[in-house]
């Protein structure tokens, strides 16, 4: 009998103490780390130079008085416009001394120079219009074979573009170059039978008045500037990149234009690097090295007709793209030594997975080895999290 009573005596102290230990281990059980848990996916991606940029007019017309003198009130305003030839400002010419006639003759033969030197630059730009365009045409007849890339066929015509705006530009050139001929033979009236009559200056282009240097009756030096013409509906844009960012963008790569002020982003296309950098002191006062990279607005100018000269937009310049990668989120990834690595959602375990790293941009990276589209990661690991931990997922 005692010895039964000692039996379940020893029964209820283990089963006590197995209690005990069943209570002490749920107690003291971790408890799993709650993460945030992303996709690895499948698809297009793009790597982009990302920074500020100002329009500008592409062709601008500075219009100078040709003689000195007294200049009459300008009534023209910046906003109206004005066709080629018309009489923009009139000026009343000083008597010329012996010494200032001299330098009007030198000034004229100089002029007659300039006019000779902008016909053979336009020339040279027919010239190699031409040959951008027969380049085109054997470019498109290699596409057709599949022979040649259409990246090389879409740098072409961007060559082809840019030639016919350097003829233009340089049709704009001879015209200009034409009337300064004239401003400054107009100045040798001054001591001639007409000596005193007021020198009609005429805008050289079609355009808008950007500016208005002059508005009240004054007395100018020759050469002073007096109003700047343009075309508003021909803008490009300029934006000064750091030269870190610049060694990566080629003419004709693709732009995406935003923060302009319209619902949708514009597109746009690289038109030059420029070969010069600058230094420039950035808000915080640091010097920076930078470099203007010329872009062109692509489509018609109605699909921005609020834009004008000098205003401030933003540009992502794809300098790279892919319509097939294997993308993870750029906070799932961490330093393991020299490798990059993530941790993998398994099961409710989180797995160590090393990983070899491509392309990245501030959003995403591109995973090249050790992980595909099938899993999932976790973003923003915390430090305490270690291989083979127990996870949950966060809800959000």
């Amino acid at each position: 009998m005692k010895d039964v009573r000692a039996i379940l005596r020893n029964r209820r102290v283990l089963a006590g103490a197995a209690l005990v230990a069943a209570l002490l281990l749920v107690v003291l059980w971790p408890e799993p780390v709650l993460v945030d848990i992303a996709p690895v996916e499948r698809g297009p991606m793009q790597v982009t130079v990302d920074e500020e940029g100002e329009t500008r007019v592409r062709d601008r017309f500075v219009v100078s008085s040709p003689v000195t003198g007294r200049v009459r009130r300008i009534e023209l305003e910046p906003g109206d416009r004005v066709q080629s030839g018309t009489v923009v400002a009139q000026v009343v010419p000083a008597p010329l001394d012996p010494r200032a006639r001299a330098e009007a003759e030198a000034a004229a033969r100089a002029a007659a120079s300039a006019v000779g030197q902008v016909r053979a630059e336009r020339q040279r730009s027919q010239a190699a219009l031409r040959l951008a365009r027969s380049e085109l045409q054997r470019l498109r007849a290699l596409a057709a074979q599949s022979i040649v890339s259409e990246q090389a066929l879409e740098t072409q015509e961007t060559v082809v573009r840019s030639a016919e705006d350097a003829l233009k530009a340089a049709e704009f050139a001879v015209t200009t170059a034409a009337y300064q001929l004239e401003q400054a033979r107009a100045r040798l009236l001054t001591g001639s039978a007409g000596a005193g009559s007021p020198v009609e200056v005429r805008a050289p282009v079609d355009g808008v008045v950007l500016k208005r240097h002059r508005e009240s009756e004054s007395v100018v030096p020759a050469g002073d500037p007096l109003l700047e013409l343009g075309d508003p509906r021909n803008l490009e844009i300029v934006s000064d990149l750091l030269s870190t960012d610049a060694v990566k963008v080629r003419p004709g790569q693709t732009v995406w234009i935003e923060q302009w002020g319209g619902d949708d982003a514009l597109r746009g296309r690289v038109r030059r690097v420029e070969p010069s950098g600058f230094m420039k002191i950035s808000a915080l006062g640091v010097e920076e090295q930078r470099v203007n990279v010329v872009i062109d607005f692509e489509g018609p100018p109605e699909a921005r007709p609020a834009l004008g000269d000098g205003y401030r937009v933003e540009v992502r310049i794809v300098a790279w793209e892919t319509q097939d990668a294997v993308k993870v989120p750029a906070s799932a990834l961490f330093r393991r030594g020299e490798k990059w690595a993530v941790f993998v959602a398994d099961g409710g375990r989180a797995r160590l997975r090393e990983v070899e790293v491509g392309r990245r941009n501030g959003l995403t990276a591109q995973v090249l080895k050790g992980a595909d589209a099938s899993v999932r990661v976790i973003v923003h690991p915390p430090d305490t999290l270690a291989d083979g931990a127990r996870i949950k997922a966060r809800e959000s």
